[in-house]
């Protein structure tokens, strides 16, 4: 998997790109990350590539033209790779669309910065836009680490475990179940008993109840996007656990 980012500083990348598990994938050559200045596509001396908005108004726009051309570009040289623009109003990135975009050779992520892009980036680029919550960011360069961090761990051999990727919070249309480590008394809270039990059937029995649990009490609109996916098991729980939302879904 290889993750060409469109920015003005593409400096803000290298420490993320060697840093932790990421940094060890790109190491081992798992995924690769390279920032390439959107500056470099400037047509002008001074490598300008923003200007005021039409109509008036605060702040700086980026022109079409520098990043339409950069877009050409790296598509001409990774013809496989997914143009994604980071902005909020795109499709907002979900387990789901992280596990779409797993599957692709490459994705090419275009950050924006000041007021945004100039429509017509997006309206000739036909790059598809992409926005990690209903929140306002600087730029899109903390988007895209969310976006390649959400990606990459999906890609087989970059997390040790391969279960505990599938075991994740959303990995399974639910919210992860608390978890414990020593030692089993902190200020008079203790681990719950079942964890100490050694029976792996009751423990694994335990950690759904609360993945569910949890899931119904804090995200209920997981469990309607989900539904169709859940085994019996997790259905009968949800009815356990919030009845009211089966009746609310149609159900018995």
């Amino acid at each position: 998997m290889h993750f060409d980012v469109l920015t003005i500083f593409p400096q803000l990348f290298e420490p993320f790109r060697a840093t932790g598990v990421l940094g060890k994938a790109v190491e081992r050559g798992l995924v690769g990350i390279e920032a390439h200045d959107l500056r470099n596509w400037a047509d002008n001396k001074w490598r300008q590539i923003d200007d005021e908005p039409y109509g008036g108004g605060a702040g700086m726009v980026l022109q079409a033209s520098p990043v339409l051309t950069a877009i050409r570009d790296m598509t001409s040289r990774r013809r496989d790779a997914r143009a994604i623009i980071l902005g909020p109003r795109g499709r907002l990135l979900d387990q789901t669309l992280a596990e779409e975009m797993a599957q692709e050779p490459g994705l090419l992520l275009v950050c924006g910065r000041y007021e945004g892009f100039d429509e017509r980036v997006l309206d000739i680029s036909g790059a598809e836009e992409v926005s990690v919550g209903d929140y306002i960011l600087g730029g899109g360069e903390v988007a895209a680490m969310v976006l390649i961090e959400a990606v990459s761990r999906l890609v087989p051999g970059v997390v040790g475990d391969p279960e505990s990727v599938s075991a994740d919070s959303f990995g399974e249309g639910l919210l992860d179940h608390p978890c414990y480590t020593r030692p089993p008394e902190v200020e008079g809270a203790l681990v719950p008993e079942v964890l100490l039990s050694g029976n792996h059937e009751a423990i694994r029995r335990w950690r759904l109840e609360r993945s569910v649990e949890i899931t119904v009490t804090r995200r209920p609109d997981l469990v309607k996007r989900n539904w169709k996916r859940y085994s019996n098991e997790v259905r009968e729980l949800v009815g356990r656990f919030a009845p009211d939302l089966i009746r609310e879904m149609g159900g018995d």
